[in-house]
């Protein structure tokens, strides 16, 4: 609920929409420019593969290994820990990196209004 309060309440202006569209240049702030994030199976190997619609994410590499150990050591598919540690792992990394780019968006949404009050009090003086 803290969020929703803050994205139409409380600071409308400042906060980033939920969708995860940015409204700013990836590379700005980032003099040597930055390492893009790509995904490792392409959409048509996902679909030849019958990776599940939710699955299909940074992590489905991971994912498939997971799966492909399940088949292979099943019924014993607790031989398949490290498999899922990794996949678990990778969500974690990829939760995190969303977060980091919300809260870089949320912060650059704060300059810019910071800077267009600024200018409007040069204005007026």
């Amino acid at each position: 609920m803290g969020n929703w309060v803050a994205l139409y309440i409380t600071h409308p202006d400042t906060m980033p929409t939920p969708d995860g569209k940015s409204t700013f240049d990836p590379m700005f702030g980032f003099p040597n420019g930055r390492k893009p994030r790509e995904m490792k199976l392409s959409e048509e190997d996902m679909m030849a593969l019958k990776i599940p619609q939710d699955r299909r994410d940074y992590c489905a590499h991971k994912y498939l290994a997971l799966h492909e150990c399940k088949r292979r050591h099943y019924p014993f598919m607790l031989k398949c820990a490290h498999e899922r540690h990794q996949y678990n792992e990778c969500h974690v990394e990829d939760y995190t990196l969303r977060l980091k780019e919300y809260e870089r968006e949320r912060r650059l949404l704060e300059r810019e209004k910071r800077i267009r009050q600024k200018s409007e009090q040069a204005a007026t003086a």
